[in-house]
């Protein structure tokens, strides 16, 4: 009788997932917890494991499928012999979960039609696009001795994320929060101020200033370093050669690193101006009175506070019945309560289905996820923030024959090559989480695989933060994931009003959690919402990655008094040791 592999619990309120590869083809032999297929969620990914060994029988559903939990995924004959198999597919694409293994076992996609190498090129390495991925990978190259080019059609250099995204994002929210706090926490430290006044104009320019001076930073650099800039549009032709705004160019390596897009939602037009996505959010001319963010996600959170800590009435709409998907059940839930408790209306569990500019603003229908009466919102300006999408297109992959998957996502090795000779991708435009950090190890590890080196990116230690305030740090995995995956575990926790530090600042709200395996005591899992979380994050993942145990942390002295203190106590708590609790 066939086994019925379904689709296993994903995380509290965390109800269907997208079918993104199958691992295993109908007559393939599987070993019990085997990989069979890979479930997404947001900017998680999920191997769903083999309940038993035997022959994979067939696939109930397809790549590409919206499933809910509890469906039925595939049929497994336990045991017996292997049927032929049908045609192979290409081979999965880079894990999530593994570290790059020696070149030589580097699993192979399958290859386009080939295409002749020119016999000299122009440059060692091209580079198509000059984001953090990729100035980094150009850099590093150029370091290793190659000669180096990195196309960029952005009139300055640094990406989405010096330009629109990572850099003015945080210039406005620090500026936003000594507005906030001059207006209502100065008080308690006795300076008084009789009347705190917005100027948003400067505020603005501040932050344009700083893009300015970090994108000539990275022109900088690239001078510094003998790399070309190359501007215009790149398309990538086939092995060895691409155009640049047209003309031909040629290089031994060819490296698209072209980023990511704001995702777009049917029946909401973005125009920059009402409706903006996270570009036009940084730059209002005036504060909202009224903003509604579609997305409880990094981006909706990190701006909506923004706009709120300025005067705007915020209300966030998410899909979903949480905010951050993948975040710790017990640490999303104390940050939901702490932004509710700063203003931020929350309307969890429901979707948006049209925007209609009026001469007011714009009237939003929103519905419960799930189903029911439409109701509308009133809002002057609506920020569309549900997550980003691959930017391939108009990179003529299809016309060259690289591979990409279901979501637009080019399809690499675990040596980030890509199915066509010489070609590789990396960062957002390949699988993975978008964020810079993990774009920039993947850029430096390519370039070491390219030297002949052992590049290397663990992506079991890749930190995410949310840098609202308080910020929301996190590495590793989650309790619901490890219940998942059936890992015994023990939990150390630590509160920020506790901490000498927090309590002299002022900024006591969240906590420290410290997750370790019940029987090696290795560290698994942090998470942190607190002040500096952004910044304590980086022992802990210094942690998984050298695989320590909370002993470790624990037994190693923190400055007194610092906010890591909170970090060193909460890994103490895993074996019941913290001493200021």
């Amino acid at each position: 009788m066939a086994i019925e592999i379904k689709v296993p619990a994903l995380g509290e309120s965390v109800s269907s997932a997208t079918v993104g590869k199958w691992l295993k083809q109908p007559g393939d032999a599987v070993a019990v917890d085997d990989p069979i297929v890979e479930l997404e969620t947001d900017k998680v990914s999920v191997e769903v494991p083999a309940p038993a060994a035997g022959v994979l029988e067939s696939h109930v559903v397809k790549e590409g499928d919206e499933v809910e939990v509890g469906a039925v995924l595939a049929l497994l004959a336990e045991g017996g012999k292997a049927a032929a198999k049908p045609a192979a597919k290409a081979p999965a694409a880079k894990s999530e979960e593994k570290a790059a293994p020696a070149p030589a076992k580097a699993a192979a996609l399958a290859p386009a039609k080939a295409t002749e190498a020119p016999a000299e090129t122009d440059y060692d390495v091209v580079v198509i696009g000059a984001g953090p991925g990729g100035y980094v990978c150009a850099i590093r190259a150029a370091q290793l001795g190659f000669k180096v080019a990195c196309v960029e059609k952005r009139a300055t250099l640094g990406g989405t994320c010096l330009n629109v995204g990572c850099i003015p994002s945080k210039a406005l929210l620090h500026s936003s929060e000594n507005f906030h706090a001059a207006a209502h926490d100065f008080a308690a430290h006795g300076v008084d101020i009789a009347s705190v006044k917005l100027n948003l104009a400067q505020m603005q320019k501040r932050k344009a200033g700083i893009v300015e001076a970090n994108v000539k930073g990275v022109e900088y650099l690239f001078k510094k370093n003998g790399i070309t800039w190359l501007k215009g549009e790149g398309k990538v032709q086939g092995t060895g050669r691409l155009t640049v705004a047209g003309k031909p160019v040629t290089a031994k390596h060819i490296v698209i690193a072209a980023g990511s897009d704001s995702a777009g939602l049917k029946g909401v037009d973005v125009d920059e101006k009402v409706i903006v996505t996270s570009t036009g959010a940084l730059e209002l001319s005036a504060v909202p009175k009224r903003l509604v963010v579609i997305g409880g996600g990094v981006i909706g959170l990190e701006l909506g506070s923004v706009w709120q800590r300025l005067g705007a009435e915020v209300t966030v709409v998410e899909f979903l019945d949480r905010l951050v998907p993948g975040t710790d059940n017990e640490v999303e839930a104390a940050f939901r309560k702490i932004l509710t408790k700063q203003g931020l209306k929350m309307k969890l569990g429901h979707k948006v289905t049209k925007a209609e500019k009026t001469a007011k603003g714009v009237t939003l229908t929103v519905e419960a996820s799930k189903g029911g009466d439409a109701q509308t919102l009133e809002a002057d300006v609506v920020l569309l923030a549900i997550g980003r999408t691959a930017a391939s297109k108009n990179l003529g992959l299809e016309e060259a024959g690289i591979a990409v998957d279901n979501r637009g996502r080019v399809e690499v090795d675990e040596h980030f090559a890509t199915n066509v000779p010489g070609v590789y991708a990396i960062g957002d435009v390949i699988k993975g989480p978008m964020l810079a950090h993990k774009a920039e190890e993947e850029g430096v590890a390519l370039a070491e695989i390219l030297a002949g080196q052992a590049g290397h990116v663990n992506y079991d230690a890749i930190p995410g933060v949310v840098y609202t305030w308080p910020e929301l740090a996190t590495v590793g995995l989650t309790e619901e994931q490890l219940k998942e995956k059936g890992v015994s575990y023990k939990v150390g926790k630590f509160p920020f009003m506790a901490n000498g530090r927090a309590r002299a600042l002022g900024t006591t709200d969240g906590f420290v959690k410290v997750i370790a395996d019940a029987t090696t005591d290795r560290v698994l899992g942090v998470h942190i919402l607190g002040p500096g979380a952004g910044e304590l994050i980086a022992e802990c993942t210094m942690a998984i990655e050298f695989g320590a145990s909370s002993e470790d942390i624990g037994r190693v002295c923190h400055a007194h008094p610092t906010l890591s203190e909170a970090v060193k106590e909460a890994a103490l708590g895993v074996n019941g040791m913290s001493l200021n609790i």
